[in-house]
């Protein structure tokens, strides 16, 4: 059932494109301004090209730069692969610069999306006034506010452009100014966004993704702008949990399958995947090891080399907690029980023996260690032998699709969850926000916790708070922003030990600044 209704942005962007190029087709009919976009049907195939560029980096550099500057993930060279000019190793180090391909990348993703939203929104504004075109440009302009939320959390001041084909340069502005931006915008949309939680609206703003954008904007208003909105964020966060649209799935592993969809009760706003047709999702091609792929059933090679460190993987210390399954760690077995064997010889299992017998045969059983030890500390190399691809420990949160050809995988991936919306209820709480709806702090964690089949807390200070938000969001883009507003970014783990607070923050691309001169760098670039 899931591919008969997931794809609307991406078959929207692909039929438009396509009308475009087919030209030796005959002419049945002209679309012009004064006669498109006027139904459903045409509306949705003009926004398509927004959910596509959404969709374009959104688990590939934006993923590496929120999630590779933290705690969370390491990626480092194996034999050799997998260095790429050092850009992975510097988001561990905190030492990336402004010409570093992630930050470079993930700002043309977000900017060009934005850029697509305000093409978008220009052919709308020449069409038929409509119900419809009303909801329809509503949702772009959340998904644009969605995008300039982005990129203001990630680069601080940055310039708001909201008019296609505008020639002058956009122009810069403060942090401040953005999120005042983003909160107006949302809200004067909010009216015009649609409550459907179904199948109809999946993969495209609604209602409760402005609540959530809203939320979450308010939970770290004070990182922003100085100023805190607790108080704020627990109301957004009732007008999602009071809507009674949404709960905790009962199945946390299912939720993240490569079948999940709008059928799962806690994805508020998610990005549509499909390994053929809506590519990008290759989180498993990643994390998994290439000894796994007979196991899992795949027809493609995985790659191998993220994996989290052992301070990490440290907070799912409860064997009862749903969460801890989802990591692979320790000696690896398939279905049925039998080692998971790699037969190479004692040189190729430990580049380091020095025996005379180093072309001797051993079976190897596959067996992840904690620690990611290096081999090669200029070239971030962890090592090519065996016990080299080994080290560290694997997410399999997003179980991998048998029915895929390549790398791509077809787990959609949620923006926003319900159990975030918990989560920002109880911290804010936390934080000194007023409890609403005899909820607590405690109360709201324990009602996540005890769904997960992990033991209630006792007690909750924001140190827990944080560990919690580590064991349900991991590989969920969320680790980067909390840490910062936990005043924990400047610790050091894994190689990592600067503690320079400009960091919170990415550098501006040169190529943007040379395009843009007005444009000033950030502090400390």
């Amino acid at each position: 059932m899931k591919r008969s209704y997931k794809y609307f942005g991406m078959l929207a962007g692909i039929l438009l494109l396509s009308a475009c190029t087919k030209i030796d087709v005959p002419v049945e009919n002209q679309l012009t301004p004064a006669t498109f976009p006027t139904i459903d049907a045409q509306f949705i195939l003009a926004a398509g090209p927004a959910y596509v560029s959404l969709r374009g980096s959104y688990c590939t550099s934006y993923w590496q730069q929120q999630t590779l500057s933290t705690d969370e993930a390491i990626l480092p060279s194996r034999a050799g692969g997998w260095y790429d000019g050092g850009r992975y190793q510097q988001m561990h180090y905190h030492n990336w610069t402004a010409d570093n391909p992630i930050v470079n990348d993930t700002w043309n993703w977000g900017f060009s999306t934005i850029s697509t939203c305000n093409q978008i929104l220009a052919l709308f504004a020449s069409s038929q006034n409509s119900p419809v075109k009303t909801r329809a440009a509503a949702e772009i302009r959340t998904l644009r506010a969605l995008m300039f939320y982005f990129m203001m959390d990630a680069y601080g001041n940055i310039p708001v452009p909201t008019t296609f084909g505008d020639t002058a340069q956009p122009v810069q502005k403060s942090r401040s100014d953005v999120f005042n931006f983003i909160e107006s915008e949302v809200k004067a949309v909010l009216p015009s966004l649609s409550t459907a939680t179904d199948a109809t609206q999946y993969g495209r703003p609604n209602t409760y993704t402005a609540y959530a954008l809203l939320a979450k904007l308010y939970l770290n208003a004070e990182v922003y702008t100085g100023t805190p909105r607790y108080n704020d964020a627990v109301t957004y966060c009732d007008s999602v949990i009071q809507s009674g649209k949404y709960s905790l799935a009962t199945d946390y592993a299912k939720m993240f399958y490569p079948d999940n969809g709008p059928q799962e009760t806690e994805f508020i706003f998610a990005i549509p995947y499909d390994h053929a047709a809506a590519q990008g999702e290759q989180y498993n091609w990643y994390s998994l090891h290439p000894a796994l792929q007979q196991k899992y059933g795949l027809s493609y090679r995985l790659s191998n080399p993220v994996s989290t460190i052992p301070s990490y993987y440290a907070y799912f210390n409860d064997s009862n907690d749903v969460r801890t399954s989802l990591w692979l760690i320790g000696k690896q077995y398939d279905f049925s029980g039998n080692p998971i064997v790699i037969n190479t010889t004692k040189v190729g299992l430990d580049a380091t023996y020095t025996g005379s017998d180093g072309t001797a045969t051993v079976a190897y059983q596959l067996t992840f260690t904690p620690d990611v030890t290096l081999v090669n500390v200029a070239k971030f190399e962890a090592g090519g032998d065996e016990l080299g691809k080994a080290k560290g420990i694997r997410n399999l949160k997003y179980y991998p699709d048998v029915t895929a050809t390549d790398r791509n995988q077809s787990n959609d991936v949620a923006v926003f969850r319900y159990s975030d919306i918990l989560l920002m209820k109880a911290e804010a709480i936390l934080r000194g926000a007023t409890p609403t709806y005899n909820a607590t702090a405690l109360s709201l964690v324990n009602q996540l916790r005890t769904t997960r089949k992990a033991a209630p807390m006792t007690t909750l200070s924001l140190d827990d708070m944080l560990a919690e938000r580590a064991r349900e969001l991991n590989w969920e883009l969320t680790r980067r922003i909390d840490l910062i507003r936990f005043g924990k970014y400047e610790n050091s783990w894994g190689y990592k030990t600067d503690a320079d607070r400009n960091k919170r923050i990415f550098p501006i691309p040169s190529a943007e600044r040379i395009l843009n001169p007005s444009l000033v760098q950030n502090p400390g670039y």
